[in-house]
């Protein structure tokens, strides 16, 4: 058996055994039996992951970047992630970052031989300024992609924080990162499919990382995210809703109150809140690192 072989997200899972013979309720409900084991999966690394968000948060704290790097779905969902902090979380656009091997045309289509060159990762890295500030998180179901540890290795010659995310056991990975995150998530449904249960399991990490690293960052009061950008009708709306349900106030009450705070949800609950003018909610909320909470004094 290689070495790849030997690892239990290529192993044959004996309960799909005869996946092809199967009328197609019984199949898909195999397929969510397997994906019920994931979120407890992901559980037994919530230490690790808690690690993490630490060191993410503390990278923040002195101006470094959130940066996933990966190759295939790994990398994919790496990037998606990074892409859904702006509008979720106000975030600009260079605070969390998702880079791919193979660079952003392999987001819908594979560039054959990019994950398994490792300079290429150092490449990417080297090219959005990686420095000792910033936190790699190298994402790898196989916990053993040269794009993936070649990430972390240039991380960790620059000075920054790295984070490895796999779905293996004794991954090669975690003995690069300052922090191994390893989610065993078992034989796929598909023998060697991880864009399944893998896939799954790093999207969980991922949502993990990034939205408790922004609770701690200010972003979230109470459950609201409050730094969200209304950049549509409907996200318009859901700013109202949120100011309405933090303060209290009625959906019309709401509306004027983010006009006048210009589109900022959370400047405009510390106006309601505090009973103050947009001027002095900003001040507040600048006292206060950003979090509601303490701008109001609750």
């Amino acid at each position: 058996m290689t070495e790849i072989g030997a690892l239990s997200t290529e192993e044959a899972n004996p309960r799909t055994a005869a996946l092809d013979a199967m009328p197609v309720e019984a199949m898909l409900r195999a397929m969510n039996a397997e994906d019920a084991g994931v979120a407890s999966a992901v559980a037994q690394a919530i230490p690790e992951i808690a690690r993490a968000v630490e060191q993410i948060v503390a990278a923040r704290q002195r101006g470094g970047r959130l940066i996933y790097v990966g190759a295939g779905t790994s990398g994919r969902l790496g990037v998606l992630d990074a892409v859904e902090c702006p509008p979720t979380f106000g975030t600009d656009p260079g605070e969390v970052l998702g880079l791919i091997a193979g660079g952003n045309d392999a987001f819908a289509q594979a560039v054959e031989g990019a994950e398994d060159d490792q300079t290429l990762a150092a490449k990417d890295l080297h090219a959005i300024g990686c420095n000792a500030a910033d936190v790699v998180v190298a994402l790898a179901a196989s916990g053993r992609t040269p794009y993936a540890i070649g990430a972390l290795r240039h991380g960790r010659s620059v000075g920054a924080t790295t984070i490895g995310v796999s779905c293996n056991r004794h991954a090669e990975l975690s003995t690069h990162a300052d922090v191994g995150i390893e989610i065993e998530t078992g034989p796929e449904v598909v023998t060697g499919s991880t864009r399944l249960k893998a896939g799954t399991a790093q999207k969980m990490v991922c949502n993990m990382l990034s939205t408790a690293t922004m609770v701690r960052s200010g972003k979230v009061y109470g459950n609201r995210m409050v730094d969200m950008k209304p950049t549509n009708a409907k996200l318009v709306d859901r700013a109202c809703r949120i100011i309405a349900d933090a303060t209290g106030v009625d959906s019309a009450t709401a509306a004027t109150l983010l006009a006048a705070a210009e589109g900022n949800a959370k400047t405009a609950i510390v106006m309601q809140l505090a009973g103050v003018d947009v001027v002095e909610a900003r001040k507040l909320l600048d006292d206060a690192d950003g979090f509601v909470r303490a701008a109001v004094r609750e």
